[in-house]
């Protein structure tokens, strides 16, 4: 069992075990409870990500650091998708509580695999206008010019570049940490 992962069945409290078992795609080792069959999936999670163009700041896209991370690397607006929320809803919600601006147009970038969090971003471009007020979940934020803005190679860094790449600029990316 990875470290972090589910080790009690939420059901009956018994120790979960790796099981192999057949399944609709063949045969899957899961965390399984031999006590009730529960079966922990461990399917990806939902995150939201917007490139929020300030279209207020002549267009300048909204970057931030999220108060929690170590370092001063700024990023997407990002969220979970919450029960019973579509995520266009989500998106909005998240833009709105965490930025405090208003979205006028948004549209769909894509969808990507984020293996290393178990993470599927649907990411989302966001025209917004309004007064920045940041939530406390963010430490800081920057306007950038589009064409000024630098791409990471993970996550919703290639979300950012496929926005780049439809306002015909090549993206530049960041060196990689060494």
């Amino acid at each position: 069992m990875s470290e972090g992962a589910f080790r009690f069945c939420p059901s009956c409290a018994a120790e979960l075990a790796l099981v192999m078992a057949a399944e609709d795609g063949g045969d899957r080792q899961r965390l399984r409870c031999p006590a009730c069959s529960f079966t922990h999936w461990n399917n990806p999670t939902p995150v939201l990500a917007a490139v929020i163009e300030c279209t207020d700041r002549e267009g300048r896209v909204l970057l931030a650091r999220n108060a929690a991370w170590p370092g001063r690397f700024f990023g997407l607006i990002t969220g979970f998708l919450e029960a019973g929320e579509t995520p266009e809803n989500g998106i909005r919600r998240e833009i709105a509580e965490e930025t405090a601006l208003e979205v006028e147009h948004l549209g769909l970038l894509g969808v990507w695999d984020f293996q290393r969090m178990n993470q599927i971003i649907i990411a989302y471009h966001a025209a917004a206008r309004g007064e920045i007020r940041l939530s406390p979940e963010l430490a800081e934020y920057k306007l950038i010019a589009p064409a000024d803005v630098r791409c990471w190679p993970q996550g919703t860094g290639q979300a950012l570049a496929t926005w780049l790449r439809s306002r015909g600029i090549e993206p530049q990316w960041l060196e990689p940490a060494v």
